[in-house]
């Protein structure tokens, strides 16, 4: 039996502990609202069991192993439905149709001084070489990817 001392007399921790297991469930219940993701509903699970463990067994020790394991159970059982609602969705854009095709640089692409554009189907672009060298206008560059509103390219 686990005890402390305050001012000579003896109190047991066992008969706060239960509120110890709310409150940490709370908590842990209102980081969850006010994430907007789920981060902490498995811990919010495993506080509100080990506050239930306490009506059986005043041990620690085990209410900590509820704890673990009914978090642990929780976030295992719950993962692939987690990752299935909070999959990115990647939405294609009208822009997304440019990624490989070929443009021609008209001002020179120098990344560290923010510079460069090429046309691409006649549209002029902002863009940024992939491995930051220099790139000279009139070169023939090949579109990786779209940051922003800037393309991002490599020599042909």
């Amino acid at each position: 039996m686990i005890t402390y001392f305050t001012e000579g007399s003896v109190e047991k921790v066992e008969n706060y502990i239960v509120y110890v297991w709310v409150i940490f469930a709370a908590f842990m219940l209102i980081c969850e609202v006010l994430t907007t993701q789920l981060v902490s509903i498995w811990f919010v699970i495993g506080g509100v069991a080990a506050a239930i463990t306490c009506i059986f067994t005043d041990n620690i020790l085990i209410q900590s192993l509820v704890f673990i394991l009914v978090s642990l159970i929780s976030l295992i059982a719950t993962r692939p439905l987690v990752k299935k609602f909070m999959r990115n969705k990647k939405q294609p854009t009208n822009s997304d149709r440019l990624i490989g095709r070929v443009g021609i640089v008209t001002i020179d692409i120098i990344n560290l001084k923010g510079e460069g554009q090429v046309n691409v189907d006649g549209k002029i672009w902002s863009a940024r070489s992939v491995d930051g060298r220099e790139i000279k206008s009139g070169a023939n560059v090949r579109i990786t990817s779209i940051e922003g509103v800037k393309l991002l390219v490599e020599v042909v």
